[in-house]
């Protein structure tokens, strides 16, 4: 998927994303508040499409629509998964954790692919992403899931870097 970089694609990707954004903070979609989203988000795309380079590798396509719903539906699955673990450790009257940085490999090579993923990661109780180097995420976690490097990347990234590296390349 080979996008070239360009304005108007960085509007539209832009606005679209700033206009989901608003329709999901007001919850509602009352003619006059669709209108005013359209209308604030168009401005402020306007004003920062020329600066945000990273929304023209997005290529809207059926295929990753697709892939971006189920990215949502994996990321609210594993979200789940992670909130009732922490809630375990939390009310477990032992605790029988092991705490660390573990550093995972990443094949995203688009900048806001690596920003998906890191903020997914991070969004996901009980891991957090510390710092980004080169192709490497290092994560602290509550509860290190593996030493080897190929492991923990597979357990804390794999699920979702499968669906992030068709939507964003």
């Amino acid at each position: 998927m080979h996008c070239v970089t360009n304005i108007p694609r960085q509007f539209i990707n832009l606005w679209l994303t700033l206009l989901i954004i608003w329709l999901i903070a007001n919850n509602t979609f009352e003619f006059n508040t669709v209108i005013v989203g359209v209308v604030v988000s168009a401005v402020i795309a306007l004003a920062f499409s020329s600066f945000s380079q990273v929304y023209s590798v997005i290529c809207w396509s059926p295929k990753v629509i697709f892939y971006y719903l189920m990215f949502l539906g994996v990321f609210f699955i594993e979200l789940v998964k992670a909130n009732l673990n922490v809630m375990v450790v939390v009310f477990s009257p032992r605790i029988n954790i092991k705490p660390g940085i573990i550093k995972i490999k990443t094949e995203l090579k688009s900048p806001i692919g690596r920003l998906a993923l890191a903020n997914t990661i991070t969004l996901t109780p009980g891991t957090l992403i510390v710092d980004i180097k080169d192709d490497f995420l290092f994560v602290h976690c509550i509860n290190i899931p593996s030493t080897d490097q190929s492991r923990a990347t597979e357990e804390i990234s794999g699920r979702f870097e499968k669906l992030l590296k068709v939507i964003y390349g």
